[in-house]
C-alpha cells in the first residue's frame, strides 16, 4: 500500500500529535525517553523529508528508546496515557528474558491502530546499538549517529531504509561530532573494534550510495550531496586503525556468520 504526498502528510501529522503526547509527558516525569525509527528521521529533518513523501515513505509506529533502569516509569508512563502493554512481550521480560532479542516494552495505541516498542538500553537485531549513556546527548530523538547505525546494522537493508538514510544524510552533516551531524569518528572506532557491524555497515553504505546515484526520483545535487557525504565517512572507516581483535577476525571473513539472525517478535 502506497500513499499520496497529501495523504502522507495528514498521517504524519496524526503521528506526531501521539509522539507530542508521549514525550512532553516523559519530560513532566523526567523520563530520558527518545524516538528511533522513520519518524525520528522526519522530526530531526524537516528540510528534506519531503523526500519521503516523494519515495512513498509510510509512518508504521512510533518507537522509543529507554534506560532498562527506568522501566517501571516507562511502563506507567504508557498506561497512564490508555496504551494496551503486549502482555506476552512482559511475562518474558519477567520471566525467562528476551533472548537474543532486544529488551522492550511493547504497547498498543487504539485510536489510529499502531504499536510503540520501547528499547531498553540496546538495539540488538543484526548487530547491537548501544544507548547507554547517550540519550542525554540529543532530544527528542536519538543521535543521528545512532539513528544512522540502526539502519547499517540491518543485513538485509530494505529500499524504506536505504530512503530514510538518505534523507538523513542530505539534511545533515558528517563530522566529527554527534552536534547536528553523524558523528564520523564515533562510527569508525566502533567498526575499528567489531569487524561483524564494520562488515555488514560498509557492504550497506554501497547499497545507500548505489540507490542514491541511480534513483531516478532524486534531484541531482541530493544524489551528490548525498554520494559526497558517504565517501566522506568510507574513507574516514577505513583510515581508522583496526583492533587486534579485528583483524584476527578480518582473518576468518565470510566463512564464519558475522551477523545474529533476528527474531521476530509475534504480536
Amino acid at each position: 500500500m502506497t500513499m499520496d504526498p497529501e495523504n502522507l502528510k495528514k498521517q504524519e501529522a496524526e503521528f506526531f500529535k501521539l509522539r507530542d503526547r508521549i514525550l512532553q509527558e516523559a519530560d513532566k516525569r523526567h523520563i530520558p525517553l527518545r524516538i528511533i525509527g522513520a519518524i525520528a528521521i522526519r522530526t530531526h529533518c524537516p528540510t528534506f523529508k519531503y523526500l519521503e513523501y516523494d519515495l512513498g515513505r509510510m509512518l508504521t509506529d512510533i518507537d522509543f528508546v529507554g534506560y532498562d533502569k527506568d522501566i517501571k516509569a516507562i511502563r506507567q508512563l504508557f498506561l497512564d496515557l490508555d496504551y494496551r502493554e503486549d502482555p506476552a512481550i512482559r511475562a518474558m521480560m519477567s520471566g525467562m528474558g528476551m533472548g537474543k532479542m532486544s529488551k522492550r516494552l511493547i504497547f498498543y495505541e487504539d485510536t489510529l491502530g499502531i504499536h510503540s516498542d520501547v528499547f531498553l538500553d540496546e538495539l540488538k537485531f543484526c548487530h547491537v546499538v548501544n544507548f547507554r549513556n547517550r540519550l542525554e546527548i540529543d532530544h527528542p530523538t536519538v543521535t543521528l549517529t545512532d539513528m544512522f547505525l540502526s539502519k547499517l546494522q540491518i543485513v538485509r537493508i530494505n529500499e524504506k531504509d536505504i530512503i530514510d538514510s538518505i534523507v538523513l544524510l542530505r539534511e545533515h552533516d558528517v563530522g566529527p561530532s554527534d552536534k547536528e551531524s553523524v558523528n564520523e569518528d564515533y562510527i569508525a572506532r566502533l567498526f575499528a573494534e567489531d569487524w561483524g557491524f564494520w562488515r555488514t555497515a560498509t557492504e550497506n553504505l554501497g547499497k545507500i550510495k548505489t540507490f542514491a546515484q541511480n534513483y531516478e526520483k532524486l534531484a541531482q545535487e541530493d544524489k551528490k550531496n548525498v554520494v559526497k557525504k558517504i565517501e566522506q565517512l568510507q574513507k574516514r572507516i577505513e583510515d581508522e586503525p583496526k583492533s587486534f581483535k579485528w583483524k584476527m577476525r578480518d582473518k576468518v571473513g565470510d566463512k564464519k556468520q558475522w551477523y545474529e539472525e533476528v527474531e521476530e517478535v509475534v504480536r
